[in-house]
């Protein structure tokens, strides 16, 4: 039975290698909905960041600001009538709490002015859908695509990103987060495991924090 979704706009969040975008496109296989994904290769600044991150933080956060504030604008203000929901492998909220913990206070400070003005233009999500993974298992599937500009992320950055995402939920009462212990759940390759993730996300959840640990 394929599982019907109460939410229009559902983000599915997560740090680096958690598996956002596997679900994305799994879940676009199997539904007529929108699918929006972060053209994070598109940034020519990533690589220089990795290498460099005290040199290139501003202009990597502020291209990737601006770069998902104009997809996002284009696709979800242009709604399409025949598709049944939309499905973002990211939230705008991203921006600010990545750039948080790469830039310096002051240029942080003029970061977040901008954010703030752009956060205006275009509608919150339905559900934010977060897959939490321990950092050991993110390193090991960071390895596994082979992407050779995210050869030098450490433990203790994506422990960071982590710690900054948990920090985030605490204050949001305004619509349902879902964080999902996933650890090994491999649902590209099992599909009962994609099965399982999808009937949860298909619950309704009341605003606020809300979580659930699968274990294989």
């Amino acid at each position: 039975m394929v599982a019907q979704f109460p939410y229009n706009y559902i983000c599915i969040e997560g740090n680096i290698g958690a598996g956002k975008t596997t679900f994305c496109n799994l879940l676009r296989e199997e539904y007529n909905c929108k699918l929006i994904l972060e053209e994070f290769a598109d940034n020519p600044f990533l690589p220089l960041f990795y290498k460099e991150p005290d040199r290139f933080a501003f202009t990597v956060e502020l291209f990737f600001m601006t770069e998902r504030h104009k997809q996002l604008q284009r696709s979800l203000l242009n709604q399409d009538l025949f598709q049944e929901f939309t499905v973002a492998d990211y939230a705008f909220i991203k921006t600010l709490l990545f750039a948080q913990k790469n830039l310096p206070d002051d240029e942080f400070r003029l970061f977040q002015k901008m954010f703030a003005v752009l956060n205006q233009s275009f509608p919150k999500p339905d559900i934010m859908v977060y897959f939490h993974r321990n950092v050991d298992i993110l390193l090991e599937n960071i390895s596994k695509r082979g992407r050779e500009y995210e050869k030098d992320i450490t433990a203790a950055y994506l422990t960071q990103i982590q710690n900054s995402y948990f920090e985030y939920f605490r204050n949001i009462l305004s619509f349902p987060i879902l964080i999902i212990d996933l650890n090994r759940i491999n649902f590209k390759e099992n599909k009962d495991h994609f099965e399982h993730v999808k009937y949860l996300i298909s619950k309704p959840y009341q605003p606020g924090v809300h979580r659930i640990s699968l274990v294989v």
